[in-house]
């Protein structure tokens, strides 16, 4: 994911936090967390995703990556949304680790009245 300079505004992001599952034997058993806001809303049909992108936490003597992309918005109520992910990072140290997290919703402190 790439910033452009000129563009000082983000209009609609979301947070994303998270933990991989675990790999390795009994030995060498080890997990990593992660958290990062992902890129702006791109349109896909009648809803949109986000570009994700975040390195892991250095557990275990190494870290992993992911880039790719979140589901669709999944509506929660009071015109709040949230994306899915589900995907497997990077290969390194001989593994990589799948991974299922959900974004917290945009505007968390926006509170709409609800009649």
């Amino acid at each position: 994911m790439s910033y452009s300079p000129e563009c000082k505004e983000q209009k609609h992001v979301h947070e994303i936090v998270g933990s991989t599952a675990t790999v390795g034997d009994c030995r060498d058993c080890h997990n990593h967390r992660f958290c990062t806001v992902s890129g702006e809303a791109i349109r896909e049909g009648k809803s949109h995703v986000h570009e994700v992108t975040f390195r892991t936490d250095f557990a275990d003597g190494h870290f992993h990556e992911f880039c790719g992309k979140s589901s669709c918005a999944i509506e929660v109520g009071g015109g709040k949304h949230v994306h899915f992910a589900k995907a497997y990072t990077d290969c390194e140290d001989g593994h990589r680790h799948e991974f299922q997290a959900a974004s917290l919703i945009d505007s968390p402190l926006d509170f709409k009245c609800m009649d």
